[in-house]
């Protein structure tokens, strides 16, 4: 750590002349030890975290000389940094974000980008709309993937159970990556917004500013997580989206309006999941039954 920040320190001269177009991801962690991530300033808790290479269209993957992005010495950045390597919230579900990778073919650094952009890795966030969990799950979702509450256990307790949380978020994420081949802006709109968002959007990331910012977080932490030696694999990602014209709507979790958000088809092709125990957690899925 102490490293970092001496190196962070000798970078200082080099960002300040670097170019406009970047893939910057501004964060901060609160006083509960949560991180917070966007692509932009939200409010003057922000503080610039990383600072990438100039923006990209990765249609064809990430390739090996892909932009890398760079730290930059900020009063917040060891701990957000620090956040990855040495957070214990992070470091209880690596073994569940694994397991979910394997087992759906989606890449680590992917589950670990979103989940640090839906919930800062809190398994007990709940959204202004109900949201649940690490990967901010709506309830109407984990129904259509079998999970569903009990006279002991109701399934908003259920969904703070991070491995039930992951589970069920990861097999939405894989149907939307599926939906939407080689279009990661897509699948990761969808799964803020709603498929009947893009639907109506035109095939394009709606219009919301929590989207569109959304979209942007995701893919540049993903961009700055995902090791440099495994680059050059196939990914279904362009960091260059087609926007469609801003309509409103507030940065943060949960705060879509419920016209925007439509569920997954019921036929997913696999079982129900099975029902974990409930613990302290929380995800999220922005997606609610038509």
């Amino acid at each position: 750590m102490k490293a970092l920040r001496v190196a962070f320190a000798g970078l200082a001269l080099a960002l300040a002349a670097a170019g406009a177009a970047r893939a910057d991801v501004w964060g901060y962690v609160d006083r509960n030890g949560v991180a917070h991530f966007a692509a932009e300033k939200l409010d003057e808790r922000y503080e610039l975290f990383y600072r990438g290479g100039e923006s990209y269209d990765t249609a064809d993957g990430l390739p090996d000389r892909t932009p890398r992005p760079v730290a930059v010495p900020t009063s917040s950045t060891s701990r957000l940094i620090a956040y990855f390597e040495v957070s214990p919230a992070y470091k209880q579900v690596k073994h569940h974000l694994r397991e979910a990778s394997l087992t759906h073919g989606i890449d680590y650094e992917l589950l670990q980008a979103l989940i640090a952009t839906e919930s800062g890795f809190d398994a007990a966030a709940v959204s202004p709309k109900g949201a649940v969990g690490l990967m901010q799950l709506m309830p109407a979702t984990a129904e259509r993937y079998g999970v569903s509450g009990d006279r002991r256990i109701p399934l908003d307790r259920k969904l703070t159970d991070p491995l039930t949380n992951i589970r069920i978020g990861s097999r939405y994420l894989r149907y939307l990556l599926d939906l939407y081949p080689g279009n990661l802006e897509l699948a990761l709109a969808a799964y803020n917004a709603g498929e009947g968002a893009v639907q109506r959007a035109g095939g394009r990331v709606p219009g919301f500013r929590e989207t569109q910012n959304y979209v942007k977080t995701v893919l540049q932490l993903y961009t700055m997580l995902k090791p440099p030696s495994v680059a050059a694999r196939p990914a279904p990602a362009r960091v260059r989206a087609e926007l469609s014209p801003v309509r409103g709507g507030a940065a943060g979790r949960g705060n879509l309006p419920l016209d925007a958000r439509t569920g997954p088809p019921a036929a997913m092709g696999a079982g129900p999941m099975p029902e974990a125990g409930a613990a302290a957690g929380d995800h999220r899925d922005l997606s609610t039954t038509p």
